[in-house]
């Protein structure tokens, strides 16, 4: 009865999982997807006007790959009646109206030229019929550099001796922590805020939700409009009006930010820490709804006796809302984690990944289809992988198994 759903199981989860594992050892670009295969331009020159006229019938043969070679490469072809050869090279045969010529090898990237002398009967004069009326076919052999079994770790020792992979690295997890704990702090500040009746609550809950279920490319081009650095930027507008600052800040598209503080100059990273803002607000009405249904499970009875005791508001937070909520927020933390490391859109859309803003997602995106190289963007995939893996094993490690 298993047997059906462990064959969806695996062709959905567990073949394109294997499928990037097995590109990452490839040398292989957007280019070779496509099999090697000869590629023919056939010309009659000069075109012919009269009976006996002699011309030449050439054809231009080039491998389509720059790299993967051809071998026993094997062209025929239908000459039109009316054009006789009068001479070929010494691996072409006629055989009546059928030449046939054997090339034998191409290298990657190379061409050839194949001429042969032809007279021109009035036959073909008449009958109006080009040379080119019947196209070459041709028989080859060649390496699919996908299916071959030719392993390499040239990607991942391209993607790790780079400078640039350890700080889009550094930057991943920079992201990725700040980005959930955000998350995090604001759901929980929501959910306290929420957890008490008051007129309008249900009201307000619908809008909290507002981040979390507006489509992405919709919100993220608000922000950009809000934050544009130009005239429109209605964000820099306020700042300015209020006396802030006197020039727009590029939240955007601005690296960093220099400002003085403790005698000493300070790099503020403008574009990234505006990123984590975004990666924040969107997805805090996640956490806001667990914490909230978790708040809304604890008796009340301790918080009245621990009023009666004398408790301040924020010691029943802090001794006996919070106690409760370490499982459901180890769970969420982990959670967000993995998804927000996993996350491509929110950054490409914002920023494209530049002014510092470029994590591991971004980069497999970059190395796959902007540089054409889909190895490395495999490889880089992996990485994504193997890091993932480490933070759903600690997952299950850490995750509480009660009710709570």
């Amino acid at each position: 009865m298993l047997l059906p759903t462990f064959f969806i199981v695996l062709s959905i989860v567990l073949l394109p999982l294997l499928a990037n594992f097995w590109i990452s050892f490839k040398s292989v670009e957007l280019g070779d997807l496509r099999a090697a295969r000869p590629m023919f331009n056939e010309q009659l020159r000069p075109r012919p006007k009269t009976a006996d006229q002699e011309v030449t019938l050439r054809y231009r043969v080039r491998n389509s790959s720059k790299k993967e070679a051809l071998s026993n490469v094997v062209f025929t072809d239908d000459l039109p009646d009316g054009l006789n050869i009068t001479s070929q090279p010494d691996f072409c045969e006629l055989a009546g109206q059928k030449l046939r010529c054997d090339i034998g090898t191409i290298e990657g990237g190379k061409r050839l030229d194949i001429k042969l002398s032809a007279m021109v009967e009035q036959i073909y004069i008449d009958n109006g019929i080009r040379a080119r009326a019947s196209k070459p076919v041709a028989t080859y052999d060649t390496v699919n550099v996908l299916t071959s079994l030719s392993f390499t770790f040239a990607n991942f020792e391209k993607i790790f001796s780079a400078d640039e992979f350890w700080t889009v690295l550094r930057v991943s997890f920079y992201y990725t922590i700040f980005g959930t704990l955000g998350a995090l702090v604001l759901g929980l500040f929501a959910a306290q805020i929420l957890n008490t009746s008051f007129f309008g609550r249900p009201v307000l809950r619908g809008l909290f939700l507002f981040p979390y279920v507006a489509p992405v490319i919709a919100v993220a081009f608000a922000w950009v409009l809000l934050l544009d650095a130009g005239p429109g930027g209605t964000f820099n507008a306020m700042l300015r009006q209020m006396g802030v600052t006197e020039e727009p800040i590029n939240f955007l598209g601005q690296k960093h930010i220099n400002f003085e503080m403790f005698g000493f100059t300070w790099k503020f990273p403008m574009a990234l820490t505006t990123v984590i803002a975004f990666e924040a607000w969107r997805y805090f009405p996640l956490s806001f709804l667990f914490i909230l249904a978790r708040m809304q499970s604890i008796s009340s009875d301790m918080y009245e006796a621990a009023e009666m005791d004398g408790a301040t508001p924020f010691q029943q937070f802090w001794y006996l809302s919070l106690p409760q909520l370490v499982g459901i927020l180890s769970v969420l933390f982990l959670l967000r984690f993995i998804w927000t490391f996993n996350k491509f859109d929110d950054i490409f859309l914002l920023t494209g990944g530049a002014a510092g803003t470029r994590t591991l997602t971004v980069d497999v995106y970059e190395q796959a289809f902007a540089v054409s190289n889909l190895g490395a963007g495999a490889a880089v995939a992996v990485v994504v992988f193997v890091v993932l893996l480490s933070f759903a094993i600690l997952f299950f490690k850490l995750s509480p198994q009660d009710d709570a």
